[in-house]
């Protein structure tokens, strides 16, 4: 599966091992997809669910404490997998570390295997179940996404003190296409292009036009070759999911339009209509101009996630393992 014919070029990164960074650069149209984080000390329960994924993504996401509320950690999540030879994406954020804290745990991420990352500033502490928590917010995440550069292309800590081996990271961000003022989001993925940033990950897309728009302001600002975009796609179990997400998640969203079609269905075929919905969103996306895959979310569904990965025509997936020889790059 080949994307629309462009690469971004390369940069002067150190090398990183990453397989997703491989099939980027090799320009292939990459899948991957959001882990359940689980509520349990066994790493079975983190096994089970990550095998649900085996040969239908390229690379799994393993969340930080996503929407506030604990889960296990994101770097014995990312562990995990890469022991059973699945290729983990790293989420860290910075509300809940200090710049210490932060590059420890980049540090140690590397050492465990985990070469792909992507750093954001975390779901504020009142919309999870521990609203009395503490914020950091020591650095803000584009200042993260500096640090990781740093480490990775520079080999040394932000104090200036110098690593005795660099660590090779694959380095995400993320970016909200939909969140007011529209004109400023492509400005803010800009400057997280040249903080180091290799790879996006954006916020849910259900807005194909407003999506499209913000990927033709990306593109006149001349970052398709720099960056990989890789827009989100939620896949909605039900019309109260959908109705949730419009009303109580902030920067998310949802046209009216979506919930009124799942609120139409039958509820025993809502979860079938939402993997539609999914496929729909994945083939409108695929058109745009830059987009270089897809990143799928079923809350707790990772069945839903393999529906729309075959669905879509997304698999099979690549099985050989190409490297990355500039940061993901090429």
């Amino acid at each position: 599966m080949v994307a629309t014919g462009w690469r971004p070029k390369a940069g002067n990164r150190m090398p990183s091992p990453s397989r997703l960074a491989g099939l980027l650069r090799d320009g292939r149209f990459v899948v991957t997809a959001e882990l359940s984080a689980a509520n349990s000390a066994d790493p079975e329960a983190t096994w089970r669910r990550a095998e649900v994924l085996r040969g239908s993504v390229d690379a799994i996401n393993c969340t930080d404490n996503t929407g506030a509320h604990v889960h296990i950690s994101s770097l014995a999540a990312a562990h995990l997998l890469v022991e059973k030879g699945l290729e983990p994406i790293m989420q860290l954020t910075v509300r809940d570390r200090n710049r210490l804290a932060l590059q420890a745990d980049l540090l140690g991420a590397a050492a465990l295997g985990v070469r792909n990352i992507v750093l954001m500033s975390g779901d504020d502490v009142t919309a999870g179940d521990h609203p009395e928590a503490r914020r950091i917010y020591d650095i803000d995440s584009m200042q993260l996404v500096e640090v990781a550069a740093g480490l990775r292309d520079r080999g040394t800590y932000l104090s200036g003190r110098k690593l005795e081996q660099a660590p090779s990271f694959f380095i995400g961000a993320v970016e909200n296409p939909f969140a007011p003022p529209l004109e400023f989001r492509p400005l803010r993925l800009q400057k997280k292009v040249r903080a180091g940033a290799d790879f996006i990950q954006t916020q849910l897309v259900f807005d194909v036009p407003i999506f499209a728009r913000f990927m033709a302001m990306v593109g006149e600002l001349g970052l398709l070759d720099k960056v990989f975009i890789i827009p989100s796609i939620g896949i909605p179990r039900s019309a109260r999911g959908a109705r949730y997400m419009k009303e109580k998640v902030p920067g998310l969203h949802v046209p009216d339009s979506l919930v009124d079609r799942l609120e139409k269905t039958a509820a025993a075929r809502q979860a079938d209509e939402g993997v539609r919905i999914a496929v729909e969103l994945v083939s409108a996306v695929r058109e745009i101009p830059g987009v270089a895959g897809v990143h799928l979310i079923g809350i707790k569904w990772e069945e839903g996630v393999v529906q729309v990965a075959e669905a879509a025509g997304l698999l099979p997936r690549p099985t050989f393992s190409p490297r990355a020889s500039v940061g993901g790059h090429g």
